[in-house]
């Protein structure tokens, strides 16, 4: 078995339209691997796989090798005006390629498992800690983090925004997003709102109790984000004691002997453009933490001040309990 290349994708598309086609040969010229920059540390199939069904215990007595040979299957590829969509299977997942990058953007396990083993299960940390009512998320992709927090947290009233509009199309038809639109037993749901998140309302002013952050252009941080103001408007549109948690990607490091040295003291997260942009918008009022190398080392941030950690442990599931101990206040 091989990566993806352009060859093996070419012979796997049976049922692809000639522009696919045509669209897939002219993409996949490498195999298909993360780049080891910390831009955007989303993640490869190969990594993804690593992360099913096994415990961190188990993965980290394990040896990585970069390049993992595995099968895979072309089910629909298209380009967009946002995006270079493809959606690919394994036979145990299916995975949502986006952008130049063709990094992982969205997963989901043919086996009913939700937890992903990787940032995604970050998000749904977030509702012991905020007030009651809508939570937004902003960059839904295929709706991985949605699907984890509807099934944690059933009565969730869920928004998610994603600007591409046939990114959804394709999200609906083969990444199960259909499913996230109908009500639970408990009457949580997800709404899809295909439009920018990031453009001026008039009708969300308090709307949210919390807001997840996860967006991301050819492999970086939405250079929006990196500026004070649209954090402060994004602020306005949580109610009282609401809070952001944000995806802010990785840190750029000098290599030694061909790898990144990772920087693990408490100053590591300031080293984050978008944790010091937030951290300047919000002062005092920012917490950091990153993700071990097996679930990808990328940097996450929550507005509100440090939560009760004691309690926020007690209060989610046992998987996720060691995780939210690790959020740290900027300093």
């Amino acid at each position: 078995m091989a990566a993806l290349s352009s060859s093996m994708t070419i012979s796997s598309l049976h049922s692809l339209s000639r522009y696919e086609s045509c669209f897939l040969s002219s993409q996949f010229s490498k195999p298909l691997f993360i780049n080891p920059s910390q831009n955007k540390p989303r993640f490869s199939i190969s990594f993804c796989l690593k992360q099913s069904d096994r415990d961190e215990s188990q993965i980290q007595q394990e040896s990585v090798q970069e390049e993992e040979e595995e099968e895979y299957w072309v089910v629909t590829a298209v380009r967009s005006r946002y995006n270079e969509i493809v959606i690919v299977d394994t036979v145990s997942s299916r995975y949502l390629l986006l952008d130049s990058t063709k990094n992982v953007h969205s997963v989901i396990n043919k086996g009913g498992q939700n937890w992903t083993g990787s940032y995604w299960d970050e998000f749904a940390s977030l509702p012991p800690i905020i007030p009651n009512g809508p939570v937004a998320i902003y960059g839904l992709g295929g709706g991985t983090a949605a699907r984890l927090m509807l099934e944690l947290w059933p009565t969730m009233q869920l928004e998610g925004w994603e600007i591409d509009e046939i990114l959804i199309e394709k999200a609906r038809d083969y990444l199960g997003l259909s499913e996230l639109e109908k009500p639970t037993s408990k009457g949580g749901r997800l709404c899809v709102y295909v439009d920018d998140a990031l453009s001026p309302s008039q009708d969300v002013s308090g709307r949210y109790a919390g807001i997840i952050v996860d967006l991301f252009a050819d492999g970086k941080v939405l250079d929006q984000l990196q500026q004070v103001p649209i954090w402060l408007e994004l602020a306005s549109r949580l109610m009282p004691n609401g809070r952001i948690m944000v995806n802010c990607a990785g840190i750029e490091t000098e290599l030694q002997n061909g790898k990144p040295q990772l920087l693990l003291d408490d100053s590591a997260g300031m080293l984050n453009s978008t944790v010091k942009i937030l951290a300047e918008a919000f002062p005092g009022q920012v917490c950091w933490k990153r993700t071990p190398d097996t679930q990808g080392l990328n940097f996450l941030a929550l507005t509100g001040g440090l939560p009760d950690l004691s309690d926020w442990f007690n209060k989610v599931p046992v998987r996720l309990s060691e995780a939210v101990k690790q959020w740290k206040l900027c300093e």
